[in-house]
């Protein structure tokens, strides 16, 4: 039986630099306020005699994050994103809730125009909920620009690997013919 040690060696190592710059963009780019979008990035490969598997693992709003969402009234912060706000597909409230959430935890607070006094942090994050829902959220490509970047590497070395390990099988079986 044929062993794919140098395939599994070139996903490991994709495996691995996707998860890293990911991770990396995540920090550059602002975008780690709980920390748990960050933490949820992994990823778990298999390979078997016909064929090997690579998925990558992270939270559900992930590809918001990345691929960004276009806004009710305006699409012009993500114009090639696959999703919109409004169009009845989406969790009610999920929304309102991590906004609520991430207000919360920044210590966010309009101050009124009238009065000068602080807001709520349900009234600031219901400002900043309507502000996204209506304008929408700009991409990061947190994870694409290093998915694909990794991807055109990966296959000449993918075809490199499998070469190495079917010339290796080939040898062993050569040799134990003998």
């Amino acid at each position: 039986m044929i062993r794919f040690e140098n395939l599994e060696k070139h996903l490991e190592a994709f495996k691995k630099y996707v998860i890293q710059q990911s991770k990396a963009n995540l920090t550059k780019g602002g975008k780690k306020a709980s920390g748990e979008l960050y933490k949820s990035i992994d990823a778990e490969s298999k390979v078997s005699q016909n064929s090997f598997e690579l998925d990558f693992l992270m939270e559900d709003y992930a590809s918001f994050v990345d691929l960004g969402v276009k806004g009710k009234k305006s699409s012009s912060k993500a114009p090639n994103s696959p999703f919109k706000f409004g169009s009845g597909t989406g969790r009610k409230g999920g929304l309102t809730q991590g906004i609520d959430k991430w207000v919360r935890l920044k210590g966010i607070q309009f101050k009124s125009k009238e009065t000068g006094m602080k807001l709520s942090y349900k009234n600031t994050a219901f400002l900043i909920t309507r502000g996204i829902y209506n304008k929408g959220i700009k991409p990061t490509l947190f994870f694409t620009k290093p998915f694909e970047k990794g991807f055109k590497r990966l296959d000449d070395e993918m075809i490199e690997a499998f070469g190495l390990d079917v010339d290796e099988f080939l040898k062993f079986t050569l040799k134990n013919i003998k």
